[in-house]
């Protein structure tokens, strides 16, 4: 949730917002709507692509 994402760090509330959205944009987490509430989770395949992609700089 985002509000507990935004608990764990020393940035505002739409800071935490904007990245999230920009990182759900880029396909690397997923948010599934809960009520009010995002629930973001991390796209595991997305993420070991970047990471293959980072190893080969």
């Amino acid at each position: 949730m985002c509000g507990e994402i935004v608990s764990c760090l020393p940035l505002a509330q739409s800071t935490v917002s904007q990245h999230l959205k920009i990182l759900k944009e880029s396909g690397l987490i997923q948010g599934e709507v809960d009520g009010p509430k995002v629930c973001y989770c991390i796209n595991a395949p997305k993420l070991a692509r970047l990471k293959q992609l980072v190893e080969q700089l």
